[in-house]
């Protein structure tokens, strides 16, 4: 499937009416290719991001009422206006950010069922570069895309999980990588032998591949070098005795791998959280929930004493390199635990963490639990910005539903942690980053569409 990348831009009645008075007496200008991607798949071309809306009619996507021959119009939060934009129709589910160059991947579709990495500058739409069409170790589905950044470099890394099927033996399966530097493209490719689920993760260095336990193998996204860690090799804080139960990754830190049991969690060689317990906490119960950005959220039971420890936990966001604890808030304990812990979000600037219905200012070291006085209902936050805004919805089951626009949208700020509802249609951003904000939605033929929307003003 080709994909386009189209200028949204709203054209007054009359000059509408002009222009198709105009191609209608030149013999209609938009029956060109359309292939506004570039043809050789390196440079992008020089019209992307750039299409007029005489030529985004002919696209796939009828145009919307109102727009002037635009594909998809979708009603937003007031902080963002519909007057300009850009748009990708046939995206990947999972879609990846180079903060730095404010660069967005996805992932295309081949007719064979290949794949090719497609990039854009998320600030004008214009398209960047596109690999070489891969295939995927299940023709069913799109590999996963994340992102991984290691000594100031960023890199976009896909992986899939299965069996080759020439040569090898059904019982034999392995993980098989590719990672383009975000800068041009340039790739490496990797495979590795993998019995069983693997978790991929990227919050620090390394490429992270683990057995949900503890052994790891680790890739380096500079050299494609690749190297493995077995449980019987990870050091263990002295006297700890449940550090050796139910021992897992958890994720990677600049000073190594965070491990956790099944209470307490530690970096190998590096710090302890029996160490860096927060105030107010017992310190022998910490469990970490989430890693990203150089950072670590973990829950911890309220010392025995305090008046919370039946009824609440304590919520704290560490500096990963270090432990130390940065800001804490207590919420409601839920009374059937979640399957997963919400995964924390943090904007481009680093100043914001948000996970589920946990909200954190670093700078001004605030932290709110968004939830009612007795914990009976909550927000559930999917988004943040620079600015200290928070987009999420009341009544949902997590992130992904308040994104597909589930429940009450609502827009929560940081200066004091009060939230407003939007209007019910509205629907949220799934990241901000160079002053626009991403969007998603699917068209009827269950295509996904990602929209990138300028602030207003």
């Amino acid at each position: 499937m080709r994909q386009r990348i189209v200028r949204l831009t709203l054209v007054g009645g009359v000059v509408f009416l002009a222009l198709l008075l105009l191609l209608a007496t030149c013999g209609g200008g938009s029956s060109g290719s359309g292939d506004t991607g570039g043809g050789d798949g390196k440079g992008g071309g020089s019209s992307a991001g750039a299409t007029t809306p005489a030529a985004s009619a002919s696209a796939a996507a009828k145009p919307v009422p109102g727009a002037s021959g635009t594909r998809t119009v979708l009603n937003v939060p007031p902080q963002y206006t519909t007057d300009s934009g850009w748009e990708v129709v046939g995206a990947s589910p999972d879609i990846a950010f180079s903060w730095p160059t404010g660069t967005l991947a996805y992932l295309e579709r081949s007719a064979d069922h290949r794949y090719r990495v497609r990039t854009l500058d998320t600030a004008t739409g214009k398209l960047g570069w596109r690999s070489e069409a891969r295939q995927t170790l299940d023709p069913e589905s799109y590999p996963r895309l994340l992102t991984v950044s290691r000594e100031d470099r960023q890199f976009f890394v896909t992986w899939s999980y299965g069996t080759a099927g020439d040569g090898l033996a059904p019982s034999e399966t392995f993980i098989s990588l590719d990672v383009y530097a975000a800068t041009n493209g340039d790739r490496h490719h990797v495979e590795l032998p993998w019995n069983g689920a693997p978790a991929v993760s990227a919050s620090g260095p390394d490429i992270v591949i683990s057995d949900a336990h503890a052994n790891v193998a680790l890739i380096d996204p500079v050299t494609g070098e690749t190297s493995k860690i077995a449980a019987s090799e990870l050091k263990y804080p002295k006297g700890c005795a449940d550090c050796r139960k139910l021992t897992e990754v958890a994720g990677q830190t600049s000073r190594g791998l965070l491990v956790s049991g099944a209470r307490e969690f530690w970096v190998p060689g590096g710090w302890y959280s029996r160490n860096v317990a927060p105030k107010g906490a017992d310190p022998a119960t910490g469990v970490p929930t989430s890693v990203a950005a150089g950072l670590v959220l973990a829950k911890w039971q309220p010392e025995k004493s305090s008046k919370l420890a039946a009824t609440h936990e304590l919520w704290t966001v560490h500096d990963a390199a270090s432990g130390k604890a940065l800001v804490s808030v207590a919420c409601h304990r839920p009374a059937i635990q979640p399957g997963r812990f919400p995964q924390a979000v943090v904007p481009p600037s680093g100043d914001y963490l948000i996970a589920g219905n946990l909200a954190f200012d670093l700078v001004a070291k605030k932290g709110y639990c968004l939830e009612d006085e007795d914990g009976s209902s909550h927000v559930t936050l999917a988004s943040v910005t620079d600015d200290g805004l928070a987009y999420g919805a009341r009544n949902v089951r997590d992130a992904d539903e308040a994104l597909a626009g589930g429940g009450v949208p609502v827009v929560m700020n940081f200066v004091d942690g009060s939230d407003e509802p939007l209007a019910r249609n509205v629907r949220l951003p799934v990241a901000e980053t160079t002053g626009v904000g991403i969007f998603r939605t699917t068209d009827r033929d269950d295509r996904q569409h990602l929209i990138g929307y300028p602030r207003a003003g």
